[in-house]
């Protein structure tokens, strides 16, 4: 692909987002989105592989299917109230159907098959930004309408993508499906909670983001994909392992990492309002994502010199260093210290 085709691809990917971000009406919210949509699709299809062609051919039939049900619902909205505004929406069908579109845009359970299979059939880097830059726009769209939501259909489909997203992580071997069902999970995390705190909504996909970045950022520079292969990172960059290793602990939420603040601030929220059983749940729930962190954790630093490992071991060939790391890094590894002045 041209630098020119490329550019212009990633300025309207950009652009489709700000456009939803910023909109108050249905129309241009969902035009933002399609724009969005449009440019994304490419970008995954252009290595020509098949696998690639067919996860692009799944990611466009279900944000489609997403983006038909958003109109549908905020068409009949618009039909019963008289109004395009975001913020008006009353009716009852209108509430449930944006629900579910909505969440089938971010892969929320149970609408989260095309996650995983999308996000093994492309490249580590356009399975970040399919983890990360496109849940900003919906996410956007679920907070403007928080107040809307079934609160019913939202814990629930909340509490089923914390268990499916870490059992579906305990059978993979493959690293971007990994994170597919961590991200499932961690968007579990932070529907849960919408309604009750929007703020800590917003706080979690940030912090979310930032760990994400930075776990994607650790195995693009040694081309890791597999947990076969993670076991011997330690011959290209040990600074890097190391980095990858405090990440997957913060991603699991083990203190002191930044990851450990967001589901303590969760916890502690659902107890306040008196949801005890479902916090209860969601802890229990998390304990399965933690395995598999921690699986990776250990095949990543445990299996290092002397110890043998099942691999033939890389060529020390020189890896890129990416500034990102170093600016992202910090965030996901330090936060929990500053969290009084985070937080009121």
């Amino acid at each position: 692909m041209s630098p020119l085709i490329n550019s212009i691809l990633v300025l309207s990917l950009i652009t489709g987002t700000l456009i939803t971000m910023n909109s108050n009406h249905w129309l241009l919210a969902w035009l933002g989105l399609e724009i969005n949509m449009m440019a994304i699709v490419p970008m995954i299809s252009k290595t020509h592989h098949p696998r690639a062609t067919e996860a692009t051919i799944k990611y466009f039939l279900a944000q489609t299917g997403a983006s038909l049900l958003m109109l549908f619902a905020s068409s009949t909205n618009a039909w019963y109230t008289g109004t395009w505004d975001i913020t008006q929406l009353t009716n009852p069908t209108s509430c449930t159907t944006l629900t579910i579109a909505l969440c089938m845009k971010i892969g929320l359970a149970p609408m989260h098959l095309w996650l995983p299979e999308v996000m093994q059939g492309t490249t580590l880097k356009m399975a970040l930004i399919i983890a990360t830059w496109q849940k900003l726009a919906p996410m956007s769209l679920i907070l403007t309408t928080s107040n809307s939501h079934s609160k019913l259909l939202l814990m629930l489909m909340a509490t089923l993508s914390i268990i499916i997203g870490g059992w579906g992580g305990l059978n993979q071997t493959q690293l971007r499906k990994i994170m597919a069902y961590s991200s499932i999970a961690n968007m579990g995390w932070m529907m849960i909670i919408l309604q009750q705190a929007p703020k800590l909504t917003t706080f979690t996909l940030l912090l979310y983001i930032m760990m994400t970045t930075t776990m994607f950022m650790t195995l693009t520079p040694q081309k890791t994909k597999t947990i076969k292969t993670i076991g011997t990172t330690w011959t290209l960059s040990p600074s890097l392992t190391i980095i990858t290793m405090l990440t997957l602990t913060s991603l699991g939420g083990l203190p002191p990492m930044t990851g450990f603040m967001p589901k303590w601030l969760i916890l502690e929220k659902l107890l306040s309002e008196n949801m005890t059983p479902l916090a209860t749940i969601t802890a229990m729930a998390t304990l399965l994502s933690l395995f598999f962190y921690l699986r990776l954790f250990y095949t990543t630093t445990m299996t290092i010199s002397p110890n043998t490992t099942n691999t033939t071991q890389k060529w020390r060939l020189q890896t890129k260093t990416m500034t990102i790391i170093m600016l992202t890094a910090p965030i996901t590894l330090m936060l929990l210290p500053v969290l009084p002045l985070i937080t009121p």
